[in-house]
This record gives structure tokens, sequence and C-alpha cells, in this order.
């Protein structure tokens, strides 16, 4: 069942129930209404009865049952039990009203074939006589009538109505769900991620469907990215791969060959750059969803420690530091990691080389000759993106100026000096040159 039929079924049935309510509460509430219309107009017509006995007097008619508009008076003098002139028969009740010792009353009854409303009455400052206004309740029952027949009609037909105009609106409001649904299917059989989905407007289906584009774009580039990555890397991983496997094939032919020991520290050194080169793909294959371990860092002393160990490896440099206390709020070992590769990577880059030094594997002519796979300068990218901070290649008349910067928090001095007691790290945002 459609979405459409499901929606027209729905309003429908809410407006025969909303429409069998109302009837419920209509049609006896416009029976009571009628009844207490006739009920007055009853009490009105007695009431003229001191008017009208004059002329029914000379008329001859007392006592006779007389039309007088849609309703009949009757005017009984010396009121006993028993028959009438033409009309329902005296009680004893009625005695009682005409000499006053009951009040005036309602009451229904046939006569004739013909069901009537009566009210009955003291005549007016005459004890003894009684007055009797009476009106057939087939008129109201007919105009009752008329109006449940009216509701049975116009309850199923206002719900088929209703479920009709809501299916067409549904149609219409729906329209764009099914362009949507259109593209997801073309998209689920053809692959193709860079569909493009229309929906114009601003409710809230236009914005599901920019929504869904905006997924869609980001998982188009999320996989562009992957497979840019698994062509890279295999390019990458081909070279050191042969050279290390024609190395091990050598060592298996000539086991006893002079040269085996050279053959085995080339192999090694071969296997070590794969383990690096592999360690640097898994780093960015996260593609930042690896676990982000977040606290006060000291940049400063990040720094302090990523010197030391560059000038353990090569006692041969100079290292100057201009530090001061930084805090910042983010990953130590991301930070640390970042800050090492921008520290070792190389001999300057030259200025031709600049715009691409942050890509993956991309190497200056410079640098393809020694060690490395390409890949550091993209995971110090990748962690200031982590860090909402930025790196950036700044060239001097001599070398290359790396700068990393990510955002760092305001503290009090105290906090500071604190925090450096403890000897543990702080928060976001300096500039490191």
């Amino acid at each position: 069942m459609s979405l459409r039929t499901r929606v027209a079924i729905a309003v429908g049935a809410v407006v025969f129930g909303t429409l069998a309510i109302v009837a419920a509460v209509v049609y006896p509430a416009v029976g009571a209404n009628l009844r207490e219309k006739n009920d007055q107009a009853l009490i009105q017509v007695a009431r003229e009865a001191p008017t009208i006995a004059a002329k029914l007097k000379q008329a001859g008619t007392v006592g006779q049952l007389v039309p007088f508009g849609a309703s009949q008076l009757q005017i009984l003098p010396n009121a006993t039990t028993g028959p009438t002139n033409g009309f329902v028969d005296l009680t004893a009740h009625d005695v009682q009203v005409a000499d006053g010792r009951a009040g005036p009353y309602f009451h229904d009854e046939a006569y004739g074939r013909v069901d009537y409303r009566i009210y009955t009455m003291q005549f007016p400052g005459d004890p003894g006589t009684l007055v009797r206004a009476a009106l057939p309740v087939s008129d109201a029952a007919s105009t009752q009538a008329a109006l449940g027949w009216l509701l049975v009609v116009l309850i199923p037909v206002g719900a088929i109505g209703a479920a009709a105009v809501a299916r067409l609106a549904a149609g219409r409001v729906l329209r764009p769900v099914g362009r949507l649904t259109e593209t997801v299917e073309r998209i689920r059989a053809t692959g193709d991620l860079s569909a493009p989905i229309e929906t114009p407007g601003q409710d809230e289906i236009s914005r599901l469907g920019q929504a869904f584009g905006a997924m869609t774009a980001a998982l188009d580039e999320s996989v562009g990215a992957q497979r840019r990555l698994v062509a890279d890397a295999s390019h990458e991983l081909r070279t050191p791969l042969t050279s290390l496997t024609t190395n091990l094939e050598l060592l298996a032919e000539r086991p006893d060959d002079p040269s085996a020991p050279a053959l085995v520290a080339a192999a090694l050194a071969e296997a070590g750059e794969l383990r690096v080169l592999i360690s640097d793909l898994v780093e960015l294959a996260r593609d930042g969803q690896a676990s982000f371990h977040v606290e006060d860092v000291r940049l400063d002393l990040v720094v302090e420690r990523v010197a030391a160990r560059a000038a353990g490896r090569a006692p041969g440099l100079a290292f100057e530091l201009d530090c001061r206390p930084t805090l910042v709020r983010g990953d130590p070992d991301a930070l640390e990691q970042a800050i090492g590769n921008l520290v070792d990577n190389g001999p300057g880059v030259p200025a031709d080389d600049l715009p691409y030094i942050f890509d993956r594997f991309y190497r200056s002519a410079k640098a393809r000759a020694l060690p490395g796979s390409g890949l550091g300068l993209a995971i110090v990218r990748r962690i200031a993106d982590m860090h909402d901070g930025t790196v950036e290649a700044i060239p001097l008349r001599q070398g290359v100026k790396f700068r990393i910067s990510v955002p760092e928090i305001a503290v009090d001095r105290p906090t500071v000096e604190q925090t450096t007691a403890r000897g543990r790290p702080a928060i976001p945002g300096t500039a490191i040159g």
C-alpha cells in the first residue's frame, strides 16, 4: 500500500470519526431544541386563552378543539374526568390542574392516530376551567428524521471526499519524495554518487533532499579519496616490494655469496621503509576516525621534547627554540607527531613544490632519492585540521619555514605556573615556526 493511500485512509477515518461524533451530539441536541421551541409555543398559545374565550363563546365552540395557527386550543369549563368533545379524555390530574391543586404540565398522548404534545393549565382567574394547547409532534419528528437522514448520507460522503482530496494533496506534497526515491534507486543501481538531487524549496522535504545530497557528495568525495589512496599506495608499495623480493631471491639462490650481508642489510632497510609506509597509510586511512584524546596540553613542552629527540638523532645539527608557556586543548601524542614530522622533513623544499607538499605521496624531485613515503606532511595537515588549526610552508631566502597553528586558550598566569609545577600538559592555540 502506497503512502498516499495510507494518508487518504487515515484522513478519511479521522473525518468519518469526527463527523460521527458531531452527529451524535447534534442529532439529540436538535431534537431537544425543537421540543423546547414547541413547548414554548404551546405555553404562548395557552396564555392567549382569555383573549380567545370571548370569540369561542360567540361562536358556540367552547369545549371544542379549535385550531390556533399550527396548534390546537381547547377550553373546558367545569372540567371533570372523562371524555371531551373531540379530543383526549380528561384525567384526575387534569381536574386537579383546573381546580388549582396541581400546576401546569406537559405530556404526550395519541388521539386519532396522531401523536400530540399537550400543555395543560388552569384558565386564568377562573378555577375549575381547564385550558389545553396541543401540537402534533410529527412535525418535529419529521424535521429531526430529515436531519438524521442527512447526517447518515453526509458522514460517509464527507469521509470519502476528504480521503480523495487527501490523496490528491498527498500526491502533490509527496512528489519531491518520489523524485528523491527515484534518485536514490538510480544511485543504488548505478553506484554514481554524483547524481544530482533536485529538491527546490525550504520545507522539510526539501531540506531532507538537500541534506541527502550533501551526504552523497561527502560520500562520493570520501570514496574518491579512498580510491586515490589505494591507487597511490599500490604505486608507492610496488617499488620497495619489488626491490625487497629481488634481494630475497638473490639470497635464496646464492646464500654463500660474499655480498649476502649487503643484500640482507638492503632488505632490512627496505622492510623498514615498508613498515613506515604502512604505518603512515594506516594513520591516514583513519581519516580522523581514530580515537582523539583531548586534554590540556603545554605546547611549549611538546616542542621541547621533539627538539631534544631530534637533537639526539642528529647531533651535528643545531636547534634553536623560542618558546613561551602556551596552553592548547588537543591530543598531545598527535601534536607531538605533527611537530616531529615537520622537524624530520629534510633539507628544504623547492619553491615550485610548495603548493603540493601537503598532498598524499607527493615528493619533490630532490627528496625522491631519500628515505620516506611522502605521507608525513599529509599527516601533519590532518592533525592540524583535527585541532581546528592550520599548517603552511613559507619560503625563505634559504630553506623554508613550516608553521603549524592551533587555537590557544587564554588562561591566567598562575594557572600556567600550576600546570608547569604538576608537570602535565594543557589546552588549543599557538603558532610554531
